[in-house]
């Protein structure tokens, strides 16, 4: 269940560390997320879970731009990988990532975060290169959609 309305219109609460909020051509959209910022965090990612809510993700956190690279090696579900740049908009999406599989998957350019996501719902709702995120983490100098405050 997505928690908020795809209309253009809804309204989207304050920024938090636990959602993140995405808007584009389909309107506005909000998961609960799980946030990776460090090398152990990001190495356990989604690994051995067995099930998603279609609410929920988790939002990888790097140092700095780079091209990164993810595989699905004992990851149980298929994700929707959102490869986001230093000012929170979406420059690559890999919609099903396979789960098990082994074959990198590459961001195809420098990116400061990830928001993995259920397969499919990128699709399902919209999402697309282009589209913009916002989260606290998000360095405010580059946000194109930034936290207030």
């Amino acid at each position: 269940m997505i928690l908020s309305s795809l209309s253009a219109t809804s309204a989207i609460a304050e920024c938090s560390e636990s959602s993140v909020q995405i808007r584009g051509t389909f309107g506005q959209a909000r998961f609960h997320v799980e946030v990776a910022d460090d090398v152990q965090e990001r190495a356990q990612g989604l690994m051995n879970r067995q099930s998603m809510s279609a609410s929920a993700g988790m939002l990888f956190v790097f140092e700095e731009s780079a091209p990164v690279s993810f595989w699905m090696e004992n990851t149980l579900i298929p994700l929707d990988m959102l490869f986001i740049d230093d000012s929170g908009t979406i420059v690559h999406v890999h919609h099903n990532a396979i789960p098990l599989d082994r074959t990198p998957i590459s961001s195809t350019v420098p990116v400061r975060y990830v928001l993995e996501i259920k397969g499919g719902m990128a699709k399902a709702m919209g999402i697309s290169t282009g589209s913009q995120l916002r989260h606290p983490m998000i360095l405010k100098n580059y946000a194109i959609w930034p936290c207030e405050g």
